[in-house]
């Protein structure tokens, strides 16, 4: 039985063991290897070729940010996961990382949490994280050189990071897109986004001049983390970013990222826009979620809405895409070469409420046209 090969990094025993009793619990999964600081994993990523490795932050020797750069730099393109604190200083490592090139993270149980807890809370975050970063395969012969790549449309054995010219893949270019509908002014753009979202964000963002609409994000994350994130981005080039807060007015040229674990939500009020934060029930397991948000868009703005659904895992956004579709806005999703987990995206394309398929670096430029022209910026193609 094929199974993904994982290694785990940490220098605490206990997080060490606790992480490889609940990878061992599952078949299709392969500890084939620990390491107590990132110095050892860089000999360990050589030497036994995992598939994934899992990364503490804060590690002697060597760190796990410095662990991160030191193996893309050797070219080295196993998706890596963080291992977090619920912190400020976590959750700014933790976007460190996920810059330095880390592909998704996790935060660690509590210090109250009971070994059962603990064992439980590891296991809902990490298992399907591997599984969809790297799924179970056959395993390639030791001595096998790394293989170049190739036309072939079976997937790599590691995501391709957002940005990376690629070739599209048979599921893409199999997907129906819809057609454009009669042309109506955009009043709001809602994005949504998981794994991998932070860095795509970040080129969106970084990428828009100041649009005469306000923009409205769900990147799945907890809290701390989005404040964090909101920060981050509000550096990168004109639009400024804010964290959600509640009955804030929604202005143009800025954006507004929903709060960890709080859905937010869009009304019209007295004329205006305003966001409304709430504890509702997790909708897809996710709170923020894009569906949540889509839908409450629509019923504010009907269908002069622009949303965008990029790269992460499950099918949030897909829901409240078709309603979107339904009120006469536009959906744009990111498309699989340039996604790390094309599992919102793709749920929406395959579903057939996107209006275009588009690699990363193409979106701030459509976006930008469908807000600012008259009519609608050509959308009806696929990367």
């Amino acid at each position: 039985m094929a199974r993904t090969r994982v290694l785990v990094v940490d220098d605490s025993v206990v997080v060490r063991r606790l992480v490889t009793e609940v990878l061992s619990r599952d078949p299709r999964i392969d500890v084939v290897g620990v390491a107590a600081n990132g110095r050892i994993a860089l000999t360990k990523v050589e030497q036994l070729a995992p598939d994934l490795v899992t990364m503490d932050v804060e590690m002697p020797e060597m760190d796990g940010i410095s662990a991160v750069r030191a193996m893309r730099a050797a070219g080295h393109r196993q998706p890596v996961i963080m291992f977090s604190t619920l912190t400020e200083r976590g959750a700014e490592a933790t976007l460190d990382a996920l810059q330095a090139g880390a592909t998704d993270y996790v935060t660690k149980p509590g210090s109250t949490a009971s070994m059962a807890d603990a064992l439980a809370e590891v296991a809902a975050q990490l298992i399907p994280r591997i599984l969809a970063l790297a799924p179970p395969r056959a395993a390639a012969p030791a001595a096998a050189p790394a293989p170049a790549p190739a036309p072939a449309p079976a997937a790599p054995a590691a995501p391709v990071r957002p940005g990376r010219d690629a070739a599209p893949t048979a599921r893409a270019s199999a997907v129906e897109l819809r057609p454009a509908g009669p042309a109506l002014p955009v009043r709001l753009v809602a994005v949504g986004s998981s794994t991998g979202g932070p860095e795509a964000l970040s080129r969106l963002v970084g990428a828009l001049p100041v649009l005469p609409v306000p923009l409205v994000v769900v990147q799945h994350m907890p809290p701390v983390f989005t404040r964090q994130l909101a920060a981050r981005l509000d550096r990168l080039g004109p639009v400024r970013v804010h964290e959600a807060e509640q009955d804030q007015p929604l202005e143009p040229g800025h954006a507004y990222i929903a709060p960890g674990d709080r859905h937010l939500t869009v009304r019209y009020v007295a004329g205006a826009l305003v966001a409304h934060l709430d504890d509702g029930p997790p909708v897809n397991y996710c709170r923020p979620a894009v569906d949540v948000l889509l839908r409450s868009a629509v019923d504010a703005v009907r269908g002069e809405l622009l949303a965008v659904v990029l790269t992460g895992m499950g099918a949030d956004g897909r829901a409240g895409a078709e309603a979107v579709v339904q009120a006469g806005g536009t959906v744009l999703v990111q498309d699989e070469p340039t996604s790390v987990v094309w599992g919102m995206p793709g749920a929406v394309a395959t579903a057939g409420w996107a209006h275009a398929v588009l690699p990363l670096g193409d979106i701030a430029d459509v976006v930008t046209g469908t807000v600012t022209q008259a009519r609608r910026a050509p959308v009806g193609r696929i990367s």
